[in-house]
């Protein structure tokens, strides 16, 4: 990232749109932070009306220096136009104790100052009842603050200086100073195990293998900057990871080249025994490449195989290699043939039912990156290039499959994709799709969210593009909060058919303090649309109204650049529009439409 890519950043800010992919792209990997610091501060003034919006608060225990245009340059390399607020010099607990943050995400920025004693002595016990006690009082400020806002707080471990540590003479005191910080950072990450809208990152953890120093002692004295720029773009990019994650910017696919990414060498010109994979350098870094995208996959990425080459020759490595982890069945879908491997992920998107931008590409090839690239500039890439043993590190360190909370939906994704293609087959011979749809059994069960689902409606809503009625993304804690509030209704949507079981794919959001109840937002899997499923929850929804006493059922659809497919969603289901166009209502006091006749609703009560 030189002149070139700060001149187009130039030209995006001036033109009111988003940096090309390509530079986007650059921002997103990019670990120079001179330069970075010169593209956010650059960026201060982007508008796009077509790119998703979040706003950011920093507040920090000392003086956040470049962190500003760092964030932003991070974030605006994940698609997103950020407003980020920050707060005064010195009014870090006072903020905490009496603000009501009204950002989508506050990051909270600390430093090992804030935990000690202005004069600390070099005795333990005294040093670590005062830590605890600071401990404490941040944790009472921060519960204070969660209260006041529906924001999601970041805040991050925080490394400990040598200073600190080697004042201490004696190696057992030494020992103590280190196991008192690790406890500290401990308890700093048992915070966002405790409550849904406090993320913690590791910064410290992190800084361990950057190559960056840490503190300028000089910048440290005489500003109160305690971190170096390398530093700060090093927790910029965790901070990223999160909002990027929370905003649903996260990929779903990874596809694999195979020849030089998942095995040594060219398979068509060694053979199946001849790949280098296993054993010492560097079959070993093939091999932990397989093992980082079997994880993965268990983690819910959907794996799809892209490759050049004869189809025969690499079912025979797959399956024969005794090495191989990645056997056939580990990609929901396999594009082995000579064809342009841009025409193949879209084929493979359509397979699946998604957008290519739910795709990541990892490949060695320049030209084939490149082709890719300019074709599907919406593709994330990683290059498998040049030495194998940071092959895992490429893959692994932009954080492209980034999600709040891992569900159980999310472990099943890959089989559930699979699936799909049977349906498809399944498909062929009917003589309409009605016939089709009576024979799939499909069964459509609608629940109250629980503690058990939250997770999973707020994912979806962060997640869910296209089938989005309103593009109001409720996090885990807004929809927990309206959950327990009799004035609301949250709903789960699972489906399942003669395939196997899809788990929790929709989510409802409803307002129903008054006589008319409104839908706040609908959203549903890609993967369940064309079945009616959509039809049945209007009607339940329906019915639900009526006999919780409603007069009438408010929604609306607001358009986005995705969501076009549920455009006539209402009209479908029997609404009328009304009001400013994006309205639309069903007057309770007319007849119901029929709820499909091929799909069984089951419901769940809040017993």
């Amino acid at each position: 990232m030189g002149d070139t890519t700060l001149n187009e950043l130039r030209a995006a800010v001036a033109e009111h749109r988003l940096p090309a992919p390509a530079v986007r792209r650059a921002l997103a990997g990019s670990t120079d932070a001179a330069l970075m610091r010169k593209a956010g501060r650059l960026l201060a003034g982007l508008e796009a009306e077509d790119a998703p919006a979040v706003t950011v608060a920093v507040h920090a225990t000392f003086t956040a220096g470049s962190f500003e245009p760092l964030l932003r340059a991070a974030l605006v390399g994940t698609g997103l136009v950020p407003a980020i607020e920050h707060g005064e010099y010195g009014t870090f607990d006072l903020t905490l104790a009496t603000a009501a943050f009204t950002a989508d995400v506050v990051t909270l920025l600390l430093d090992a100052a804030y935990f000690l004693p202005r004069d600390w002595s070099a005795d333990l016990e005294t040093l670590e009842k005062h830590v605890e006690a600071r401990l404490a009082e941040f944790r009472s400020l921060l519960a204070g603050a969660r209260e006041r806002t529906s924001a999601l707080l970041v805040l991050h471990t925080v490394p400990l200086t040598a200073e600190v540590r080697d004042a201490f003479i004696s190696v057992r005191a030494r020992a103590g100073v280190a196991r008192l910080w690790c406890e500290l950072n401990a308890s700093l990450l048992r915070l966002a195990e405790e409550d849904a809208q406090v993320v913690t990152v590791d910064l410290a953890g992190a800084l361990a293998e950057a190559p960056v120093p840490v503190r300028d002692a000089r910048l440290h004295r005489y500003g109160d900057m305690p971190y170096t720029d390398g530093a700060l773009l090093v927790l910029a990019r965790q901070v990223r990871r999160v909002v990027q994650a929370k905003r649903g910017l996260s990929r779903k696919v990874l596809a694999l080249d195979l020849d030089n990414t998942l095995w040594g060498g060219v398979v068509g010109e060694v053979g199946a025994q001849g790949v280098q994979l296993g054993g010492l350098y560097p079959g070993n870094c093939y091999l932990e490449l397989q093992r980082t995208a079997r994880r993965l996959r268990d983690q819910g990425v959907i794996l799809v195989l892209a490759s050049k080459n004869d189809p025969q020759v690499v079912e025979e490595a797959l399956t024969g290699h005794p090495e191989v982890l990645l056997r056939p069945d580990a990609f929901s879908v396999r594009a082995v043939n000579w064809s342009a491997k841009a025409g193949n992920l879209c084929d493979a998107a359509r397979s699946l039912g998604l957008a290519t931008d739910a795709f990541v590409f990892m490949d060695d090839s320049d030209f084939e990156r490149g082709h890719v690239a300019e074709e599907l500039p919406e593709v994330a890439l990683v290059p498998a290039n040049g030495d194998p043993a940071y092959l895992v590190g490429a893959l692994l360190d932009d954080g492209w499959f980034d999600v709040m909370a891992l569900t159980e939906t999310d472990r099943r994704r890959p089989e559930l994709y699979r699936t799909r293609a049977l349906r498809s087959d399944f498909a062929t011979g009917f003589g309409s799709s009605e016939e089709y749809l009576a024979e799939l059994g499909i069964e459509v069960e609608i629940a109250p969210a629980t503690g058990f689902t939250v997770a999973r409606l707020a994912q979806l809503a962060a997640r869910t593009n296209q089938f989005n009625l309103t593009g109001i993304r409720f996090d885990e804690a807004e929809t927990a909060a309206m959950s327990a509030d009799p004035g609301h209704l949250v709903a789960s949507i699972a489906v399942a058919d003669r395939f196997g079981d899809d788990g929790i794919v929709g989510a409802v959001w409803v307002d129903r303090r008054a006589g008319a109840w409104k839908v706040l937002n609908l959203v549903l899997s890609c993967r369940v649309l064309g079945r009616g499923v959509e039809l049945a929850i209007a009607g339940w929804l329906l019915r639900t109204a009526r006999d919780g006493g409603a007069g009438t059922v408010e929604g609306r659809f607001t358009r986005s650049p995705k969501n076009g497919v549920a455009a006539d969603f209402w009209t479908r289901a029997g609404f009328t529009q009304a009001g400013d166009g994006e309205a639309f209502a069903f007057d309770l006091s007319d007849e119901l439409p029929d709820i499909p006749e091929w799909i069984t609703l089951r419901e769940r009560s809040d017993d």
